[in-house]
Formats: C-alpha cells, structure tokens, sequence
C-alpha cells in the first residue's frame, strides 16, 4: 500500500499544519506533508487517467483510499 489511511481528524490536524509551515514560506515542507494525505479515490482516478500510472506511482502521493476502493492492483491494471 502506498500510505496509510487517515481520520478525517488526522487530515484536518495536518491541513492546519501545512497551512501553517506555507505561511512561514516553507513550501516544501508543506508539499511533503500534504503528500501524507490520502487523495481521495476519484482525484487519483482521474490523475491516472490524465497523467498516469507510472507518474502516479513516482509522486509520493497517499493512494491509501484509491487502494482501498479499486485494489491494490488498480494502478496496473
């Protein structure tokens, strides 16, 4: 699995985090953390579909919801 699942607690927890780190001008910092995320499995169906799996894959995106609702498989198939 690429990622682990969140409560939306977590999210939001996190969500305030990154705010707070884009505010103080560490982008980067905020990018890493938002990729700890999970995307929602439609967002990561239409990125598959737009972009594809292999950049999909090499992102650092969490697919942990995708994995969940397509499979663990769904990136290849």
């Amino acid at each position: 699995m690429t990622g682990q699942m969140m409560t939306l607690k977590e999210k939001l927890t996190l969500g305030v985090k990154i705010a707070e780190l884009q505010d103080a001008g560490k982008e980067d910092e905020a990018l890493a953390l938002e990729k700890t995320i999970p995307i929602p499995p439609f967002l990561a169906k239409v990125m598959k579909e737009k972009v594809g799996a292999d950049f999909l894959i090499q992102s650092g995106w969490n697919l942990a919801e995708a994995e969940a609702a397509f499979g663990t498989d769904w990136l290849t198939r």
